[in-house]
């Protein structure tokens, strides 16, 4: 059964705070869901079917479902880590298109900010868990994970630092329209470089900000998205999957996407030339050159050359992407950054960008994401969009 036109997102909302010290996380799941509700023009009691991930705090989905009063039949905890709400966001097309509910409303929410988490360690989740015993007397490190891959991309294809550079550059080439952005100034090629060493090759600005927030959207079936007073973003493909390591068969150059990329397109019935604006994934510089190239937009090695001399950048490269500033510069909520990819794809197909990032008569969007690390293992999720 395919999701194509089965569902639409008809709300979007993210929480305007990047560190909130005085919120609970469960405090800031009920306030992005209260936005995306409000935008979407509905009321609490139209959501019947709700779907929350690992960052979401209590037992399971029953806890925030009882601390925001839902009244739910259908109900989804799966966790990928930062690609989860691109894989909620299908899930809940599938549910609506086989009637298991009518409207999906998709949290995210977190305070790492605040906390003093990072995310950088590779937290010891337990001796009982496959990888735990091989791996963490290591002491693998999140930042390394990627470093390694950058290096490897380097060593096979001849990425230089200066072309990973280029994607911060685009990223704060962004954020400067957005006031809610937690880094504003715009950077060159040289800052990003002679920036201090965090892991070889990757150097601070290669790197994600740690921020408090969240975000949420609302998936509805197509009789009421096109009853409510909202441009329609009609969901017509996705894919999803998991990568690992390959039954010892390793290799660093090439992420989940190689798979998902395929399946949405094809269910979308769109190929990576017709896409007008994407959200890629930035927890680092090379996990948007790693995934461009995975999806399609250019060939396997070509990465850094595609996104040089401004490719990224809105109103002068051929592929805007982040718009908001992305996870470089803007927000990275909970160190999950997939639902804010899914909000700016939805901001752009609205035309409710900032008019200095806004792409012209965008008619298709891509988002996607990763959770976990293409250092070892990971998950990944991809999902296209339409202006109907």
């Amino acid at each position: 059964m395919t999701i194509k036109g089965k569902a639409y997102i008809v709300g979007a909302y993210e929480h305007p705070l990047r560190k909130a010290p005085d919120k609970s996380v469960a405090q800031l799941h009920a306030e992005v869901a209260k936005g995306a509700i409000e935008d979407a023009g509905l009321g609490k009691d139209d959501i019947d079917g709700y779907f929350c991930a690992g960052d979401a705090p209590g037992a399971n989905v029953w806890s925030m479902a009882n601390y925001m009063n839902l009244k739910l039949r259908h109900v989804d905890s799966t966790d990928m880590g930062g690609c989860s709400y691109l894989v909620h966001v299908a899930h809940a097309a599938q549910a609506i298109a086989a009637g298991k509910c009518n409207v999906a409303l998709v949290t995210l929410a977190g305070r790492p900010n605040s906390e003093g988490s990072s995310g950088t360690q590779v937290r010891d989740r337990g001796v009982n868990l496959p990888d735990a015993p091989f791996e963490m007397p290591y002491s693998p490190v999140t930042v390394n994970l990627y470093a390694m891959v950058a290096m490897r991309h380097m060593y096979e294809y001849g990425t230089t630092s200066e072309q990973l550079a280029w994607v911060k550059v685009a990223a704060s080439h962004h954020a400067q329209y957005n006031p809610n952005a937690m880094l504003r100034d715009v950077v060159t090629v040289e800052q990003v470089v002679n920036s201090p060493m965090i892991s070889d090759p990757l150097h601070r600005l290669d790197c994600c900000v740690v921020s408090d927030g969240g975000g949420a959207v609302i998936v509805a079936k197509p009789e009421i998205a096109r009853s409510l007073k909202r441009p329609l973003v009609k969901i017509t493909g996705a894919g999803e999957t998991t990568k690992g390591q390959m039954g010892g068969k390793v290799d660093l150059s090439y992420s989940g996407a190689r798979w998902t990329g395929p399946l949405a397109f094809e269910e979308a019935g769109v190929k990576p030339s017709d896409i007008k604006y994407a959200s890629i994934y930035d927890s680092f510089t090379i996990t948007v050159i790693m995934q461009l190239e995975d999806l399609g937009f250019c060939k396997k090695g070509e990465g850094g050359k595609f996104v040089s001399d401004g490719n990224l950048i809105s109103g002068i490269g051929k592929l805007p992407f982040n718009t908001d500033g992305g996870g470089l510069c803007n927000n990275h909520p909970a160190n999950r950054g997939g639902m804010t990819k899914i909000i700016e794809a939805v901001r752009q197909l609205r035309g409710e960008a900032h008019a200095k990032v806004q792409v012209p008569s965008c008619d298709l969007a891509l988002a996607h994401g990763t959770g976990g690390a293409l250092g070892h293992r990971h998950g990944s999720a991809t999902l296209i969009m339409e202006r109907e």
